[in-house]
């Protein structure tokens, strides 16, 4: 449960519909996998795939890390769960030029993503590269710059009142672009 006093906004990992959905899917995909009549090489490539899935779907809803964070000191993106301190950045106010809410095209539906631009010079964040550069540019909707600072909005919930209000008290001078 969020902390509605604080200042500061905070979302964690945990269950939400989707999460509870894909689990539970994998969950039925791995039963009908066991069952006898079943074929060797379906049980070989579907168990690993369903079953490890399912579990690192749980993994994630269970791990109650922080996905993303909006304080005094500037925004936490929240890492993978299972590279969680690899992957995990934070950005102070002094790097922090806007912060964008966008959407990735994921087949028929999208993936929605929370993320910051940075002054020019600003330190590489993890995956910062130049060859994820070149791969991203033609990838995403937003700047490579930008997908690289960004987090999915995948396995949490973003609430957009809450985050603008931090931001109003934190950083009040920095533009938010994206959001409805």
């Amino acid at each position: 449960m969020p902390d509605r006093t604080s200042p500061a906004y905070q979302a964690r990992y945990g269950w939400d519909r989707r999460t509870a959905a894909n689990v539970a899917l994998a969950g039925l995909f791995t039963a009908l996998l066991l069952l006898p009549d079943m074929p060797l090489l379906a049980r070989v490539l579907g168990l690993p795939l369903f079953g490890g899935g399912g579990l690192f779907l749980a993994y994630i809803g269970l791990s109650r890390k922080v996905a993303f964070r909006v304080d005094e000191t500037g925004v936490l993106l929240g890492g993978n769960p299972a590279r969680y301190r690899a992957t995990t950045a934070h950005v102070p106010w002094s790097d922090i030029t806007g912060v964008v809410l966008w959407r990735q095209a994921a087949g028929g539906a999208s993936v929605p993503y929370v993320g910051v631009t940075r002054r020019e010079g600003a330190p590489p964040l993890p995956g910062d590269g130049l060859k994820a550069h070149a791969a991203l540019r033609h990838l995403v909707p937003v700047p490579p710059e930008v997908a690289t600072a960004s987090r999915a909005v995948v396995g949490w919930h973003l609430d957009q009142e809450r985050l603008l209000a931090a931001l109003a008290r934190f950083a009040p001078d920095i533009p938010v672009h994206g959001h409805r």
